[in-house]
C-alpha cells in the first residue's frame, strides 16, 4: 500500500498528506497520519485532497495568522507588540533567526499546500470531464496563492529589479508521494521571474476555467474566477504592470458580482461571507486558526491575548466623521487596538472589493490609463463608504494613504512598501534582511536550496 509523503520544502517527515473533509470519511484525517494513496480512486477523494489546500490557507501558518499578521509585525508600521513570545519580538525587531519556528512553520505549511494541489492535478483522469477544467483551475489557484505569498517572504520584490538572478522559492509542479519523487522536493530557488510567470500562468488558468460562482453555501469558501482576477490584480501591482493591474481590477469592479458593505464596520468579524469579500477563509468553532496561542483575534482582541497595539498617531490620520476611526479600542490615553479582528471564529477576508477600486485608482493614475472609473471616483467610493469626506483631486500617494486607511492590519502595507521601495521599519526594502530566512532545516536536506543573503548558510 502506498502512502503520501508530507512535504515541507526538502524536508520529508513520515507518511501524510493534509487532507481533511467532511464528507469523505475515507480521507478525514488529521495532518500526521496515513493516508492510502492507492484507495484515491474517485472525483469526490480528488475533491477531499483540494479542500485540504483550503485547510492549509486557513491554518495560522497561512492567512488564519501569519500571512496577515506577522507581515504587518516586521513591516513596523503602525502597530506595536507588547507580547512574551520571543518568535514574533524576532519579527517585530527584525532580528528573525534561521531556525525560526515562524519561518519554518510559513514555509512547511505552504509546501504542503502546494503538495496536495500537484497531487490533485497529476490525478485529473479521476475527474469527469465536465468538472476537470474547473478542478484543474482550483488547484492551481491555491498553488499560485502559495507561491506568491512565499516569493513575498522569503525573495527580494519584483520591485528590486534584476528578476532574472534575483531568488524566489523552489517551484514544485510534481507532488512527492514516496522515496522516488524525492527529486521535485530537492529543487533548488526559482528566480522571481521564473516564479512570478508560473504564479500569473496559473492563475490565468484559473480565472478561464473557475466558475463565476457557486450554486450552494458550503461551497462559497472556494475560489472562483473572480478571486483568480482579484489575485492576479495584485500580482500586476506588485510587478509595476499598471495597465494589467487595473484590468484585472476592473474586470471584477465591473462584474457586479461584489458590493460594499453600506456599514464599514459590518465587514469584519461575521460568521459568513459579506458581499464584499472576492476570497476569504471562513472559520467555525471546529475549524479555525487558534484560539489560545495562534490567530489573528488571539493577538489583536484585548480581551484575549491583546499583545498588538496600535499607534495613537496612525488614527489620527482619519478624518472626524470617518467611521474607520472610531473602530478601535481605547484602553487609556496612549494604548488602542484594533477591532478589526474580535471574533474567534469570524470569516477572515483575504482580498475585498475596496482593495480593488485602489487598486484600480493608483493603477491608472501611475500607469496614465483610464480603465474603468476616474481614480477620483474609485477613492471617494470607499471613502464615502465609511462617512469620511470626499476628496476633490487626488495624486498615486493619495490612493496608498486611503489603501493603508483601508486595509491596515490586512497584511497589505509589507506589500506596498516593497512594491513602492519603502522602508520596512529602519529596513531598506532591498536590505538583505527585509527578507525572512531560508529555513534552515530546508538548507540541511536540500544541498540546492541558497540561503539569503545576511543568514548563515548552514
Amino acid at each position: 500500500m502506498k502512502y503520501g509523503i508530507k512535504y515541507i520544502g526538502g524536508l520529508l517527515l513520515g507518511a501524510t498528506m493534509l487532507i481533511t473533509t467532511s464528507c469523505n470519511k475515507k480521507l478525514d484525517v488529521l495532518p500526521g497520519t496515513q493516508v492510502p494513496t492507492d484507495q484515491i480512486k474517485n472525483e469526490n477523494d480528488i475533491q477531499a485532497i483540494l479542500f485540504g489546500g483550503y485547510k492549509s490557507l486557513q491554518n495560522y501558518d497561512g492567512f488564519g495568522e501569519r500571512f496577515l499578521f506577522v507581515t504587518d509585525l516586521y513591516t513596523n508600521n503602525n502597530v506595536i507588540y507588547t507580547g512574551t513570545f520571543q518568535n514574533y519580538a524576532d519579527v517585530y525587531s527584525q532580528t528573525v533567526a534561521e531556525n525560526s519556528t515562524i519561518a519554518s512553520g510559513m514555509w512547511g505549511n505552504a509546501y504542503e499546500g502546494i503538495n496536495g494541489m500537484n497531487l490533485v492535478l497529476s490525478r485529473l483522469d479521476l475527474v469527469s470531464d465536465a468538472n476537470k477544467k474547473a478542478i484543474e483551475g482550483e488547484a492551481k489557484f491555491i498553488r499560485s496563492v502559495f507561491l506568491f505569498e512565499l516569493a513575498g517572504i522569503y525573495g527580494l520584490p519584483y520591485s528590486n529589479g534584476n528578476v532574472t538572478t534575483n531568488l524566489a522559492v523552489p517551484i514544485m509542479t510534481k507532488p512527492v508521494l514516496s522515496g522516488d519523487d524525492l527529486g521535485e522536493s530537492k529543487k533548488p530557488r526559482a528566480t522571481v521571474d521564473e516564479l512570478y510567470k508560473q504564479v500569473i500562468a496559473d492563475l490565468k488558468f484559473a480565472a478561464d476555467n473557475l466558475p463565476e460562482s457557486y450554486d450552494t453555501k458550503k461551497d462559497m469558501a472556494r475560489a472562483n474566477k473572480y478571486a483568480a482576477h482579484a489575485f492576479l490584480s495584485r500580482v500586476y501591482l506588485s510587478m509595476g504592470d499598471y495597465k494589467n493591474a487595473a484590468e484585472e481590477a476592473n474586470t471584477v469592479i465591473e462584474s457586479g458580482a461584489y458590493a460594499l458593505v453600506p456599514d464599514w464596520a459590518n465587514e469584519f468579524n461575521n460568521t459568513t461571507f459579506s458581499t464584499e469579500d472576492i476570497f476569504a477563509i471562513l472559520q467555525t468553532s471546529q475549524s479555525n486558526a487558534g484560539t489560545s496561542n495562534n490567530g489573528l483575534v488571539t493577538f489583536y482582541s484585548f480581551d484575549q491575548r491583546g499583545e498588538v497595539l496600535v499607534d495613537p498617531a496612525f488614527v489620527e490620520l482619519y478624518g472626524d466623521g470617518d467611521k474607520r476611526k472610531s473602530f478601535y479600542t481605547v484602553l487609556d490615553p496612549e494604548t488602542m487596538t484594533s477591532n478589526k479582528w474580535r471574533d474567534f471564529y469570524g470569516t477572515i477576508p483575504v482580498i475585498r472589493l475596496a482593495e480593488m477600486y485602489l487598486t484600480r485608482a493608483e493603477a491608472n493614475l501611475r500607469g496614465g490609463t483610464t480603465i474603468g472609473d476616474t481614480p477620483l471616483n474609485d477613492v471617494n467610493t470607499v471613502r464615502t463608504r465609511s462617512k469620511a469626506a470626499p476628496l476633490t483631486t487626488v495624486t498615486a500617494d493619495d490612493v496608498v494613504n486611503e489603501r493603508r486607511l483601508e486595509l491596515c492590519f490586512e497584511g497589505d502595507d509589507y506589500w506596498t512598501n516593497k512594491r513602492l521601495k519603502l522602508n520596512l521599519g529602519q529596513l531598506a526594502y532591498n536590505a538583505d534582511k527585509a527578507v525572512f530566512p531560508i529555513p534552515l532545516r530546508e538548507l540541511q536536506v536540500n544541498p540546492l536550496l541558497k540561503q539569503n543573503k545576511g543568514y548563515r548558510e548552514k
